[in-house]
């Protein structure tokens, strides 16, 4: 009987599920988009109901339509959009208000007024995190001072916190669990003594019982209740989207890079075992914890990565669905000087600004659809060269190639001016599903499925490099200009929205 590994990838927009074998080759995927509600500038939310259905729907579909019975799943591993806060009732397994998404800046003033007391450096040396809030601590703090009894019920110990690991763990199987990835995301743990931080806690006002147990990437944290699937099957890995997908990318030793373009992007290196402090406003992060041993990793955050896309075709309407985003953009030969800086939540690294917002500027009589649409795909690559800039000046090693997964590495166009911006090779890889292979690969070491990460990254293969094709002179001219447009982005919202 042949046996898989089921990936749950819980993502920002959607959720997949996607089955492994033994080779590590994608043997089927299911995927379903869920809701986005934004009930106010800068605030985004999701129904943690639409994230559970939508991701036990599809589960099961992938598993239906390939004719693949419990039976033969050896395990479940879990990828999830990181920071985005739910709060739930514990005897009744409902949330008890809209999760808030990582996206989300409503706790921005919050944030200004613990920087203003003097806090901000407490929490990087603690958590390797920048006071954001991107993080999970300032949405608990909020969604307990703002739900009428949140607070009482937290104390009493009748609520739970988690981040979207720990919700999709809770449903599946009853427990209150996240891995060390994900609570390393929160602004509430401790990465040098790998606990939660009572300071943090008492900083925040945040009850310990709310928190869930922290567990390692790769181990057996308990079994699917059988009513999903028809059987029990062992919850065996979690890790946070992009620790996932670095662990895909078999990024697993000090130094290798790669960068993901989802609703955001992420480049994240392998900084070894021990954590490593950034001058730049990087995010020093736990990787995964594997056997008893610790990888840290060093990020780079931008907020809109594909979502620039999805905001041509829902906000604008100028193309129909996000793939014909390239042909858009081929239609012209350059951006007739137009660039886009997609701010609308913020700047993530290295800038940290919540008060930048969207910004297009450079048009002309002449500017059409396609050069806003081009304009929209270099934003993405220009933003990733920010980070990968700010990577080169903290990290030790050279970096010699970036690889890429997501659904916007199959876009050519923009994988040749990301390798010309960034002057090093992209490496595009045969399965750009890593995030979900890297959750299947944790929760396959968990359970003896495959043997060793050596095994894992032996089945990484190449599929296309892409070479830089422009002279460095021509690099710091475009990335001067693209400074410039970001200028004018910053500081543009004078406050955060009130409530």
């Amino acid at each position: 009987m042949k046996k898989y590994i089921l990936a749950l990838d819980q993502g920002t927009t959607s959720s997949r599920a996607i089955l492994f074998d033994r080779d590590g080759a994608l043997c089927g995927t299911a995927q379903q988009e869920f809701p986005q509600h934004f009930p106010t500038p800068g605030w985004v939310e999701h129904d943690a109901l639409d994230i559970w259905n939508s991701q036990l729907a599809v589960a099961r579909q992938v598993l239906r339509e390939h004719a693949v019975s419990a039976a033969q799943v050896a395990a479940i591993g879990i990828a999830n959009q990181r920071e985005t806060t739910v709060l739930w009732d514990r005897k009744s397994g409902l949330p008890v208000a809209p999760a808030i998404v990582w996206q989300d800046r409503r706790t921005a003033e919050a944030c200004d007024r613990l920087r203003a007391a003097g806090k901000a450096k407490l929490i990087h040396d603690n958590t390797g995190l920048e006071l954001d809030a991107y993080f999970s601590a300032t949405k608990l703090q909020w969604l307990l001072e703002h739900v009428p009894g949140a607070r009482d019920r937290a104390e009493r110990g009748s609520l739970a916190f988690g981040t979207i690991d720990s919700w999709l763990a809770f449903k599946l199987c009853g427990k209150h669990v996240t891995d060390v990835s994900n609570a390393s995301r929160t602004m509430l743990f401790n990465i040098h003594l790998m606990r939660w931080d009572q300071q943090l806690l008492d900083l925040f006002d945040i009850p310990a019982s709310v928190l869930p147990q922290v567990v390692s990437s790769a181990e057996e944290v308990g079994e699917v209740n059988p009513a999903w699937f028809g059987q029990p099957i062992a919850l065996a890995g979690i890790a946070g989207d992009q620790q996932a997908a670095t662990f895909g990318q078999a990024c697993h030793r000090q130094g290798m890079v790669k960068n993901t373009y989802g609703t955001g992007c992420f480049m994240l290196m392998h900084a070894g075992s021990h954590p490593a402090a950034s001058k730049n406003r990087l995010l020093s992060t736990v990787g995964w914890r594997l056997g008893g041993r610790t990888d840290y990793l060093l990020e780079g955050s931008v907020f809109m990565g594909g979502a620039t896309v999805q905001w041509l075709r829902d906000g604008l309407g100028i193309i129909e669905h996000s793939g014909q985003v390239e042909q858009l953009a081929r239609s012209v030969p350059d951006n007739g000087g137009v660039f886009l800086v997609p701010a609308f939540v913020g700047l993530g690294a290295p800038h940290w600004d919540p008060y930048a917002r969207g910004t297009l500027v450079g048009m002309t009589r002449g500017t059409n659809r396609g050069h806003i649409a081009r304009a929209a795909l270099e934003a993405i690559a220009y933003q990733s060269a920010e980070l990968l800039g700010a990577m080169q000046k903290d990290a030790a090693l050279p970096v010699t190639e970036v690889r890429v997964d997501g659904g916007g590495a199959r876009n050519d166009l923009l994988m040749q001016f990301q390798a010309d911006l960034l002057g090093v090779p992209v490496v595009r890889p045969k399965i750009t599903e890593t995030t979900a292979l890297g959750a299947a690969s944790l929760a396959g070491l968990a359970v003896g499925f495959w043997q060793s990460q050596e095994e894992v990254a032996a089945q990484w293969q190449s599929e296309r490099c892409f070479e830089p094709a422009i002279s460095d002179a021509e690099r710091a001219a475009l990335m001067g200009r693209w400074g410039e447009a970001v200028a004018r982005s910053k500081a543009w919202a004078p406050a955060a929205p009130p409530g």
